[in-house]
């Protein structure tokens, strides 16, 4: 039997690409969240957790991201997403990603671009609240 891909992956690709409104409507849990409200492939992601406070940990968790053929998702403090965003830049090599914030709450924010987009966007707005990282498959379709 052949697996079809979740069509709601494709309605919300199409509304982003289209600069539509749409909210996801929650589960029990951010990561599904924001992994639908990502845009990015649902067919198989990782979760990881929060990333390591430490750079080495940090940096050996985002190269490990940067092979995987499904969505990796982390949580993240907001005293350490530029440190992240920083270190992605070179890690990721233009690779999109996307930080969920907020998630269900008022000032809820889906922020998609590269690590250098959204380095530039959170160092002159610092984020606040609850974060998920999610990162785009290697092989993107």
């Amino acid at each position: 039997m052949q697996v079809r891909p979740d069509p709601g992956a494709r309605l919300i690709r199409a509304c982003i690409q289209r600069d539509l409104p749409f909210t996801v409507v929650p589960g029990p849990s951010s990561i599904l969240t924001a992994l639908v409200g990502s845009g990015f492939s649902t067919e198989k992601f990782f979760f990881g957790g929060f990333l390591p406070s430490k750079s080495g940990g940090r940096e050996r968790e985002l190269r490990m991201a940067a092979t995987r053929d499904e969505t990796t998702i982390f949580f993240e403090s907001p005293y350490r997403l530029t440190k992240t965003l920083t270190a992605a830049v070179e890690l990721l090599q233009g690779r999109q990603l996307c930080v969920a914030r907020e998630l269900t709450k008022k000032f809820e924010e889906f922020r998609r671009g590269t690590a250098t987009d959204l380095l530039a966007y959170y160092e002159s707005h610092p984020p606040k609240g609850e974060i998920v990282v999610l990162i785009q498959k290697a092989t993107a379709s």
